[in-house]
């Protein structure tokens, strides 16, 4: 496998992480928990990101195994609950967030698409219940309403640090004149942005920045506009889209063959025989991507097996396994599983105290003495939540495909936000 690399690129963005660990998030007053800490899951089993649903369950699955193997939250055993986020064309996620607050989930992780999070935000913490998403990388999240105290939180990083890092990937392979072909919402719009400033920014042209029809893809004339600006690579900023919109990049000559293209989360899955979605043998060779997250460890594939034996693709399985650990320590700190507790002691356990890297060892301070101030660093990486509920470092992987179409890392880059 890859080493990791020791690249910080402290630069990507303003930093709250130099905060007190005596800050955490304010919360609205809400009543004691019932007792037992109740996880839900807001994550996609259908839709354009369905191919992210496996990794991100079996994590959830995989971190309330463990806790309740060592002792569980408050003298309980945690539960899980499960709901279909979809995706933001089907729309069901705020009547899949209903059945899990009806279910009395104390914390909700999910959703892995930032437009589906904002369909359902307001109704999951205007019920005092936590929003962890796993996956959530749109830089909305950090600013106007969403910077305000609540109950909204998530392990993934911002976009910026995402942008940054392959905007730099592009700078390193000589590429000059870039275009960008994104989907037109708060996943692909933020993205598109933030690696277009960062080309700009380090003296490259941006030689096409065009938007699509999330519901639609890219029209001719879309793809007509990326051809005609001769760029010496294409960023493709997809859902599973990507397996039309790649065969047309090839028709107008702009395809991965002709000229190197680059990938982002969103799309930078497997696509050889019998995955998901699949593209012919060869199609994709060379090409890189980006996915947010460190890499996932051999023993952490091997111990998600024990709850999903047929899982193939780990993206943001450590951010959900971690999402997971830190509202159960949370839940602790505070002696209490309800989500404005957990939202309260959530930023202090994962930054500015003694550190721990399991849920175990984590929870065998926390006996040895309550007002232990501990510091998790999990499975994703350090994590350290800032003010707005979003982590001020975190790791970024890049991946390369190969002849089959599968992705194997490459390296990994650490960043402060």
């Amino acid at each position: 496998m890859a080493a990791a690399s020791a690249l910080v690129l402290a630069a990507c963005g303003s930093s709250d992480s130099e905060g007190s660990s005596d800050e955490t998030k304010a919360a609205p007053a809400a009543a004691k928990g019932d007792g037992t800490l109740t996880i839900g899951t807001l994550l996609p089993q259908t839709g354009s990101l369905a191919f992210l649903g496996p990794p991100e369950f079996a994590g959830v699955d995989l971190a309330i195994k463990d806790i309740n193997a060592a002792g569980g939250v408050n003298g309980k055993d945690v539960v899980g609950v499960k709901a279909d986020s979809g995706d933001t064309d089907s729309g069901i996620a705020p009547a899949e967030t209903d059945k899990l607050l009806k279910a009395g989930a104390d914390v909700i992780v999910g959703a892995a698409s930032s437009g589906v999070s904002k369909t359902v935000v307001d109704k999951i913490m205007s019920a005092g219940v936590v929003m962890y998403s796993p996956a959530n990388t749109s830089t909305d999240f950090d600013n106007g309403d969403f910077s305000k105290p609540d109950l909204y939180f998530r392990t993934a990083p911002s976009d910026i640090l995402q942008g940054a890092v392959l905007a730099n990937l592009l700078i390193e392979d000589g590429r000059q004149n870039v275009a960008i072909l994104a989907r037109q919402d708060a996943y692909g719009e933020t993205l598109a942005k933030e690696i277009s400033k960062n080309l700009k920014n380090a003296g490259s042209t941006v030689a096409a920045n065009v938007l699509y029809s999330e519901k639609t893809g890219p029209g001719d004339s879309q793809i007509t506009e990326v051809a005609d600006s001769k760029p010496d690579a294409v960023v493709l900023v997809a859902f599973e889209e990507t397996t039309t919109i790649v065969p047309k990049l090839i028709q107008a000559g702009v395809g991965p063959k002709n000229v190197p293209t680059y990938f982002v989360d969103g799309n930078t899955a497997n696509y050889g025989k019998g995955d998901a979605a699949t593209l012919p043998d060869g199609t994709l060779e060379g090409t890189k991507g980006t996915i947010p997250g460190a890499e996932a460890a051999q023993d952490f594939k091997d111990r998600l097996a024990t709850v999903n034996p047929d899982l193939k693709d780990y993206s943001y399985s450590a951010e959900s396994y971690d999402a997971t650990v830190t509202s159960a320590l949370a839940a602790i700190v505070a002696g209490d599983d309800s989500g404005a507790a957990i939202a309260k002691a959530l930023p202090s356990v994962t930054e500015g105290g003694e550190k721990c890297d399991s849920f175990e060892a984590c929870a065998a301070l926390l006996k040895d003495d309550p007002k232990a101030d501990i510091d998790y660093d999990g499975v994703s990486g350090p994590i350290e939540l800032g003010k707005t509920g979003s982590p001020t470092a975190a790791s970024i992987g890049i991946y390369q495909y190969d002849s089959k179409n599968k992705i194997k890392p490459v390296k990994y880059i650490a960043g402060k936000i």
